[in-house]
């Protein structure tokens, strides 16, 4: 039986950091894999069995011609919405996305977030850093401990849920809202289930987990930011096209709230973006996933899901073409 065809089409740098020594041999004793450096064409990729995508691949066309041999799309990074039209996978392409190795890195960062913002540390950290004056550093108010917060959540995802199971071992409160959970899945989660509304005024953290989706698009409104209490904290590790991003800036600006925020309308931010410097915000570069522990399990998901494949077991992260329509 002749060797699968295994094109990985991901920049060079990528492909070391999802593919350590003992993976890449894996990797390479699932067939003949060619590495692209991420400029593989559509020929390169439809003459191989297997095509590995990740950050920066070129979507695929709405149709793979009569003599591809293509069978297998497995993504490396996050969903492949994009990348892979629903045509190909309702009409029989495999796919599957390493989403779920990313999860748990960008859930703790926004626990880092959940961590700082109550206790203005982002604040504290740049007086001493700049000026070194002790006094002018202190708080102005008494911060907030997570085992006293009540901690909404947006969107109980993959994410979602785990973040939920960091902040309640701490001893947080739990809100949920997320119109696909059961209540008997929030209870089990240890959450309360919510209405967005109720969630939002009620939450001294509210922390975003839902997808881009037609429903979740702008859901968090400026009615529903100018509903949060004075000092609550918004934490956005998810996108920013959740958010009616105008109106938060202009409750950021106005200081009434604090935000910590890893996403944006706009990426990278231009010079002028009006958060920077703002004493209660914290802005990171969409790094939630950015760990060494991410990568490799990452890496892990695809080759993993590569063997299975070839195997003809079933996929444990397939994309479906009824789950397309929920993804991010």
């Amino acid at each position: 039986m002749p060797r699968s065809t295994i094109v990985v089409d991901i920049a060079d740098a990528l492909v070391a950091d999802l593919f350590d020594p003992d993976l890449r041999a894996r990797l390479d004793a699932l067939g003949t894999v060619v590495d692209t450096g991420g400029t593989a064409d559509d020929a390169r990729r439809f003459s191989a069995d297997v095509a590995v995508t990740g950050w920066g691949s070129r979507a695929f066309p709405g149709t793979l011609p009569p003599s591809a041999r293509l069978r297998f799309v497995v993504h490396s990074a996050g969903t492949i919405r994009q990348l892979v039209p629903h045509s190909l996978i309702a009409g029989g392409l495999a796919v599957s996305q390493a989403t779920a190795g990313m999860a748990r890195s960008v859930a703790e960062l926004a626990l880092a977030f959940t961590l700082a913002l109550p206790r203005d540390l982002q604040r504290v950290a740049a007086v001493m850093r700049g000026c070194h004056d002790w006094h002018a550093a202190q708080p102005t108010a008494l911060g907030r401990a997570v085992c006293e917060s009540t901690v909404g959540v947006v969107g109980a995802s993959r994410i979602g849920r785990i973040y939920i199971e960091l902040v309640r071992a701490l001893g947080a409160t739990v809100l949920v809202y997320d119109p696909y959970l059961s209540d008997a899945d929030a209870a089990a989660l240890g959450a309360r289930p919510s209405t967005l509304e109720a969630l939002m005024s009620a939450s001294d953290v509210v922390a975003l987990h839902a997808p881009v989706t037609a429903q979740t698009r702008g859901m968090i409104t400026a009615a529903l930011l100018a509903s949060m209490r004075d000092g609550a904290c918004l934490v956005n590790t998810a996108r920013s096209a959740i958010v009616d991003m105008p109106a938060l800036e202009r409750e950021l600006v106005s200081g009434r709230i604090r935000g910590a925020l890893d996403v944006f309308d706009l990426e990278p931010l231009p010079p002028d973006y009006p958060l920077f410097g703002l004493p209660n915000v914290i802005l990171t570069p969409h790094l939630g996933a950015v760990t060494t522990a991410s990568r490799r399990h990452q890496g892990l998901i695809v080759v993993e899901e590569i063997e299975r494949f070839l195997a003809g077991r079933p996929l444990r992260h397939a994309v479906t073409a009824e789950s397309y329509g929920r993804l991010a």
